[in-house]
């Protein structure tokens, strides 16, 4: 008789914890309930952001939990993606959505019909003559018809109207080096479709753009698209810092003081005009260059007396000091975008730009690119743990050897080759379609 009585006791015990939790089931998420809110699910642009950002720096700590459900629906609890995950879950009463951040620099060159997005032929407002290879005895030009698509993730096509809708009354900005000028002409030429548009204003004055008095040019250019008041603009800082002229008593020669913790003074000039910021840097950082434009180290407002020091620890340092610069900025500035285009590879083989190096391919080295890292771990390093983004062109451009100016070039020396420079249309514009996908 005991036993039976105990049971009977066990089975109502049993069959009362049962009820409970078919009336309530989500008590089994009250350790949920109890943590902070940023572990339940954000508002659309907020995910967003955490993706992007979880993306690119790959060190954001922040997780995001699924909050309970009440109703007869299945309780679905998952683990969100730790701090080495490349996606992020999120939670909705019908069903698990799993949305991939995108890795843009991970994918294949693919042909493309709808490629070039703008006529070799024109363009002419806006491309300089050098980097029109269409305009060159060249004759092969199956490099432009070629299109980059990322893997696993749809990337956004680029129209012109699409990108003057995304960018009014906003203001981007290419602080950089030649490479960052061709970037600059390229999306000038994608947005007009390389057809001539006498109603864009040149504004350069606004930003000090101006021919100086015995320059060949000015230190940039900045034109807006009055229709949707939209700003493009490119500033020539080959260096990424501050370069200021040194007084040398009774010297016929002047040098000039390379303030490589200092961000270029335009970029604190302008800083809270621009909404979208495009930075690079690379090719310029070698002891042929600094020496021929009389550019001298400097740090801590004191010139550097290591001669020994190496270069390449000078650019790393210049690009980890502007990218820190920016980034503690951005609280200043909440509608800001900064990105560090990762470098732009080159492709001499058999010697070097000035000993008879060649890049005289006509077919890609390879067409995809399966790594997930950067090919640039510099770029990559210097934005891991802010908010600034790395538009990750390394890789992609790095397979396409046969995309440069080459031979071809108008202003090169008998004999030289330019394969650092791209011919436009070309990888350039799949630049500033990955821009375009992440502004």
């Amino acid at each position: 008789m005991k036993q039976l009585f105990i049971i009977f006791v066990c089975a109502s015990s049993i069959l009362l914890l049962v009820w409970n939790w078919e009336k309530t089931p989500h008590l089994i998420t009250t350790t949920v309930d109890h943590q902070p809110s940023h572990f339940f699910p954000l508002d659309v642009e907020t995910k967003h952001h955490l993706q992007l950002q979880h993306n690119n720096n790959n060190n954001n700590n922040t997780s995001q939990q699924p909050s309970s459900h009440h109703g007869n629906t299945t309780l679905q609890q998952q683990l969100i993606a730790s701090s080495h995950s490349q996606s992020t879950l999120i939670h909705t009463p019908t069903k698990l959505v799993q949305t991939q951040a995108c890795n843009f620099g991970k994918g294949k060159w693919v042909p493309a019909d709808n490629r070039p997005l703008y006529s070799g032929f024109g363009c002419k407002q806006w491309l300089s003559g050098m980097w029109a290879c269409r305009l060159t005895q060249r004759t092969d030009f199956g490099y432009e018809k070629l299109k980059w698509q990322p893997k696993d993730c749809k990337m956004d096509d680029f129209t012109g109207p699409q990108f003057l809708k995304r960018m009014q009354d906003k203001t981007l900005a290419f602080v950089g080096d030649s490479l960052g000028r061709q970037q600059f002409q390229s999306l000038m030429c994608m947005v007009t479709g390389g057809k001539e548009m006498p109603d864009v204003e040149d504004v350069g004055n606004e930003y000090g753009l101006v021919k100086a008095h015995g320059s060949a040019r000015p230190d940039g250019w900045a034109f807006r698209f009055p229709a949707t008041n939209t700003t493009i603009l490119y500033y020539w800082s080959a260096s990424l810092c501050d370069i200021e002229a040194v007084d040398q008593a009774g010297s016929e020669t002047t040098d000039y003081a390379m303030h490589l913790d200092r961000p270029p003074a335009f970029l604190k000039h302008f800083l809270d005009r621009i909404d979208v910021l495009v930075l690079n840097t690379g090719h310029h950082w070698n002891r042929g260059k600094l020496n021929a434009n009389g550019w001298v180290m400097y740090v801590g407002g004191k010139a550097n007396t290591n001669t020994n020091r190496r270069i390449a620890d000078a650019k790393n340092f210049t690009i980890h000091s502007v990218v820190r610069w920016v980034n503690s900025e951005l609280p200043k500035h909440p509608g800001l975008k900064v990105f560090l285009r990762s470098i732009s590879p080159r492709h001499f083989f058999n010697g070097e730009w000035n000993t008879g190096g060649t890049c005289d391919s006509t077919t890609p080295g390879s067409l995809e690119v399966v790594q997930d890292e950067s090919s640039d771990p510099i770029a990559a390093a210097a934005v891991k743990g802010t908010d600034v983004k790395l538009l990750d062109v390394t890789g992609l451009s790095l397979v396409r050897e046969e995309a440069h100016i080459s031979r071809y070039s108008i202003r090169a020396a008998p004999g030289m080759q330019d394969c650092l420079h791209w011919c436009l249309p070309g990888v350039p514009d799949t630049w500033n379609e990955l821009l375009f996908a992440q502004i």
